[in-house]
Order: structure tokens, then sequence, then C-alpha cells
């Protein structure tokens, strides 16, 4: 009984955030910016957003290509659509249940290739690696390309209460501060044996088991040029859709950049970044200038778009599937397929 509430309340609890962020962000807005985000959306250009849509398209098409390619050592190549139908299933299911789709994707597999479960589940391992060090390359080069005014806006925040002491003699002692704290961290990583840095050591160890299984693999040219083309798929498709309204059609880049990562950081603490996603971007974006009511009705625009390109791709490859296997009989209660006589 205890699991399941802790079950539903994981579910719950941050989809309840998501609605409430919602509700908090529009009970302030003004009947003027209701006015103006309404505008907005009917203003707005739908030959970009579908642009958008089509590359985000590209990249779920090359990212089941790119699993085959940690498949093919198990000893066998699935076919293409069966790995892009379950890709798609997967990503619908998460927008039911946090990580479902991590289950639901390597199951239906499974299923329908022939192939051990706990194989293909340890295949995904290298995907998530690699998609993380994307990840952590492109807020690394927002960080670089946003260097100048990161170190204005600190030194200016600390003038403004360093009373006696300098800004350079904070700055030098808050970096032995974080050194300090740093080299504490590690040590409690590699020698505590409390959860929180087992969880963490855990995360590392797969990361580096990831990094490894990627170096090792036979087809890892491919791999990694499946990895850049999803990454520029998924920047490209956040990109257009800033054209699709006027006011945000002429930001910079690093404003672009900063809100992508933003936007990607939110899905996690939400499933399918419901309330959390748009206001990531409009917080992002008012950073760099952009009106609240132009950044909400952006941020609104992504996520709609994004999920209902999803919704449409994953909810359609559920018949789809089964279609495309209808020769392949399947053995009741085995999850696997029948040997063609």
């Amino acid at each position: 009984m205890k699991s399941k509430i802790l079950s539903f309340l994981k579910v719950a609890l941050p989809l309840a955030f998501g609605v409430f962020l919602i509700w908090f962000v529009f009970k302030d807005l003004e009947t003027e910016e209701r006015d103006e985000l309404i505008s907005a959306f009917k203003e707005a250009n739908y030959l970009w957003i579908l642009l958008s849509m089509c590359l985000g398209v590209l990249s779920h098409l090359s990212r089941a290509e790119r699993w085959k390619y940690t498949i093919r050592p198990l000893g066998k190549t699935p076919r293409f659509w069966n790995s892009f139908f379950t890709v798609m299933i997967g990503y619908v299911a998460n927008y039911a249940l946090p990580r479902l789709g991590e289950v639901t994707r390597p199951g239906l597999l499974a299923r329908y290739e022939k192939l051990s479960f706990n194989k293909l589940f340890g295949t995904i391992v290298a995907e998530r690696v690699a998609d993380l060090i994307i990840l952590a390359v492109i807020m690394a080069g927002i960080v670089i390309m946003e260097l100048d005014v990161l170190k204005d806006s600190l030194y200016s925040l600390i003038e403004e209460g360093s009373g006696k002491f300098s800004p350079k003699k904070i700055m030098i002692l808050a970096s032995v501060a974080i050194v300090v704290f740093a080299a504490f961290f590690f040590f409690m990583l590699s020698k505590s044996s409390n959860p929180f840095f087992m969880k963490i050591r855990e995360f590392l160890r797969g990361i580096y088991e990831g990094v490894l299984s990627i170096l090792k693999m036979k087809d890892k040219i491919p791999f990694i040029l499946h990895t850049l083309f999803i990454w520029i798929m998924y920047i490209g498709m956040f990109y257009l859709c800033f054209f699709s309204l006027e006011e945000t059609s002429s930001v910079s880049f690093s404003a672009v950049l900063a809100a992508f990562v933003m936007g990607s950081l939110s899905i996690v603490f939400v499933q399918g970044g419901l309330g959390v996603f748009p206001i990531a971007i409009m917080e992002s974006l008012m950073l760099y200038g952009v009106s609240k009511t132009g950044a909400l009705a952006l941020g609104w625009i992504l996520w709609s778009s994004q999920t209902l390109m999803i919704i449409i791709l994953g909810v359609a490859s559920i018949p789809l599937l089964r279609w495309y296997n209808r020769n392949n009989d399947v053995e009741e209660g085995t999850g696997f397929a029948k040997q063609d006589s």
C-alpha cells in the first residue's frame, strides 16, 4: 500500500506542480497582457512551426537508426521501422508516467525482434550518455559565449553587498570555498556509504561505462554522427519556432541556446514539461529583453508543437507497429516472436 502511494505521489506531485505554475503565472497577467498573449497566438506564422515539427520528425528517425548501432553487438540488427515505432511509443509512454518509456521501448522491440529485454535495456545507457555529453557541451558553450555578461552581473551583485570587502577579495574567498567544498564532496563520494553519495557514484559509473561502450562500439563513427545530427535537429526545431513571432524573430542565437537548455532541463522535473517548459522559456528570454507575453507565447508554441508531434507519431505507432509485424506471429505470454517456418 505504501509503495502504491509513493508511486502515485511521484506522478501526481510533479503534475500538480506544473498545473500550479500555469495558474501562478496566468493569475498575475493583466487584461492587456492576456489580450497580447491571445493576439500572439493568432498572428503567429504557423509555417515556421510546421517546418520545426518536420525537423523534429527527422531527429526521431535518426534516433531510431542510431539505436540499431548499439543493438548490433547483441548479434542482430533490428528492422528500422520496428526501432522507430518503439522509440515513438516510448516517448508517449513518458508523458503518462516518468521513465515508463525506458521500459516500454526495449520491451516492445524485444517482443518483435526476438531479443533479450535486459540486454536491450542496457543499450539505452550509451544513448543517455551521448545525449548528456552533448547537452553539457551546449551548456558550457553558453557560459563561454555569455562570459562577459555573467562576469559583469556577478561583479555588480558583489559590489552591491560587499561592504568592507572588495569584489576581488570576495571572488578569491569564494574560489577557495568552492575548492574546499569540491575536495570534501569528492572525498565523501569515494568513501561514504550514504545512499545519496552511493546514487551519485552509481550515476557516474553509468556515465563511465556508457562512454566506454561508445568507444568500443564497432559503428562508433555513425553513432556519433547520428548523435550530432539529432541535436542539430533539436536546436533547429527549437530555433525555427522563434521566427513564428515577430518579437522573437531577431533574438540572438545565444538567447536561443540558453532557452533551449532551460527547456531541456525543465522536462526532467515534470513529465512532458507541462507548465514548467513554457515558463522556463519565458524566464530565459526575459533576460534577453523579450517581453513577458511574447516569451510566454513562444514557450507555449514550442511546448504545444513538440507535444502534439510526439503524441500524433506515438499514438499512430501503436497500430502501425502491429500492422508492420502482422506476418510475425508472437507467442502469447513469452513476448518473443515465433521463428518463421
